[in-house]
């Protein structure tokens, strides 16, 4: 979940809060108001009462004046008020309602009608707009907090955008500079200077292995020139051997740098598996007849790109072969998977340890560098949608791709 959503659930969060206080509060406080009120009216009802049916209208304002009522003679309309309390008494009525935030005491004696209002209820009614203001600045403020907050967050999801599309291999991206001098700022500016070095780094780096792969394809083509004109001998063919390796080895790591910038467009066709196998073979420095027992159980086809799906069975057989303790190192082809095979005890990590770069076991001092192999071989693999497992059985590592 983004911080943006994080921030927005909140914030809708906190406004229905908002409101449903202030929907409570205004209820429980309209509640507590009216029953005060209409307690006060009906004990003043009893006093007032006595003066209207005496007839003694004077004492009746006098009274009301102590009070501080305002006393007018008039009459309600039942349809336009809300009626809160309402007590019948004989030749007469005693009525207390309310009117939009105010609250009326009404009594009624033959054809005497007045209407008294307590003007106390004035102050409360100024708290009471002056609390529904309040909440309202602070719903306000609120709305406000989140767009600010927005604003400020902005520039976070541009650099995350600027950061997946710069590990995409487009590290000429750059972000706008910001002339804000907050953090968020300052993070804006610091990620378009570390983009410029890494930039600057990559490019120097991939320059000095085009040009170190460029300079060595002259010699190697001079060298495999005289040997053609050297008379055949086994110590020709071993040298030709070590050149042509030499001259994949050269190849090999232009493919390797194209993985790690992953500027990576592959060749996926349909091949068989022997004809991948064959081609892994065909980079390697071994004698198959001595160094790999192969079984072929059953053949299949995948889609797969052949440079370097052959690279990473290629990796796969090296590390089986440099690592194993004894025999030959099988290689076993059925179905949709091709499994490597070589005797040795079981690895004392996960798999995913020794996927990570450079990764190393150290053995009874005998330091075993797996990390670099395997993790070609995992790119390469993902890259392929394949999956690469692990385990140890009658005494074998078993790496196996399944297609």
């Amino acid at each position: 979940m983004s911080i943006f959503t994080k921030v927005t659930i909140l914030f809708l969060i906190s406004i229905m809060l908002m409101f449903y206080l202030s929907i409570q509060t205004d209820k429980i406080t309209n509640e507590k108001i009216e029953l005060i009120h209409k307690e006060k009216y009906i004990q003043v009802s009893k006093e007032l009462f006595k003066y209207l049916i005496n007839g003694d209208l004077d004492l009746l304002n006098t009274r009301a004046k102590e009070l501080n009522y305002d006393i007018k003679k008039t009459a309600i309309n039942k349809a336009d008020e809300q009626i809160i309390y309402e007590k019948n008494i004989s030749f007469g009525k005693v009525l207390i309602y309310k009117e939009q935030s105010a609250y009326f005491l009404y009594m009624k004696y033959i054809d005497d009608e007045f209407v008294f209002y307590d003007t106390h209820q004035n102050k409360e009614i100024e708290q009471k707009e002056a609390l529904n203001y309040l909440i309202v600045a602070d719903i306000l403020l609120l709305i406000v907090i989140f767009i600010i907050l927005i604003k400020m967050l902005v520039p976070l999801k541009s650099i995350s955008i600027a950061m997946q599309t710069f590990g995409k291999g487009d590290y000429s991206f750059r972000l706008k500079p910001s002339k804000k001098n907050d953090e968020i700022g300052q993070v804006t500016n610091q990620y378009n200077q570390m983009a410029e070095s890494l930039e600057s780094l990559i490019l120097s780096r991939t320059q000095l292995l085009n040009d170190i792969s460029h300079e060595l394809k002259t010699p190697i083509s001079k060298a495999m020139l005289a040997l053609e004109l050297e008379v055949d001998s086994k110590y020709k063919k071993i040298l030709k051997k070590s050149i042509t390796q030499i001259d994949n080895l050269t190849n090999e790591l232009l493919d390797i740098e194209k993985l790690n910038s992953k500027h990576l467009n592959l060749d996926m066709q349909i091949y068989n598996i022997d004809t991948i196998f064959f081609e892994a073979l065909s980079k390697m420095m071994i004698d198959d007849e001595k160094e790999l027992d192969v079984q072929m159980v059953n053949l299949f086809t995948c889609k797969a790109d052949l440079n370097y799906i052959s690279m990473a069975v290629k990796n796969l057989i090296d590390n089986a072969i440099k690592y194993k303790e004894d025999g030959k190192v099988k290689i076993v082809i059925d179905k949709n998977f091709i499994e490597v095979q070589n005797k040795g005890k079981a690895l004392s990590k996960k798999l995913e340890y020794y996927l990570e770069t450079f990764t190393q076991e150290d053995s009874s001092r005998n330091i075993k560098g797996y990390g670099l192999g395997l993790n070609l071989v995992k790119r390469v693999l993902d890259y392929h949608g394949f999956k690469l497992e692990y385990r140890h059985e009658n005494g074998y590592n078993v790496f196996s791709i399944l297609t």
